[in-house]
């Protein structure tokens, strides 16, 4: 008897998550939906094609991009639609801002040893 119980009660539990699950799905699709809805108002074609070509190669940096663009759009710096220009000009103030905070990743550093032997000296 109690292991009957014990399974009705996992699966009412089991079965309240997956309601719960489900509306949270629905909330971010729903989300999801706005924010690309958002992105393609105030991004021109050109621009739009760019920065879905940079999410197929890096998709947290278009991410990253995009919610610059919506935070930019809610503070009110911009006015009207983004040029594939402007998109660049943005991409480019993100990677001075990164480079200069972070270290040079692959930058390769040679090491000279002084007084080292060389294959030119004669013994």
């Amino acid at each position: 008897m109690e292991e009957s119980e014990l399974a009705a009660l996992r699966a009412a539990q089991g079965g309240g998550s997956s309601a719960q699950g489900g509306e949270d799905q629905a909330k971010r699709e729903a989300e999801e939906q706005m924010r690309r809805d958002m992105l393609a108002t105030i991004l021109d074609p050109a621009a739009r094609e760019r920065l879905a070509r940079i999410a197929l190669v890096s998709p947290d940096r278009a991410k990253q991009i995009e919610a610059i663009l919506l935070r930019m759009v809610q503070s009110g710096q911009l006015r009207g639609r983004v040029s594939e220009e402007q998109l660049i000009g943005l991409l480019d103030q993100i990677d001075g801002a990164q480079s200069k905070s972070a270290p040079k990743k692959g930058a390769i550093v040679f090491h000279h040893r002084k007084g080292g032997f060389d294959d030119d000296d004669d013994w």
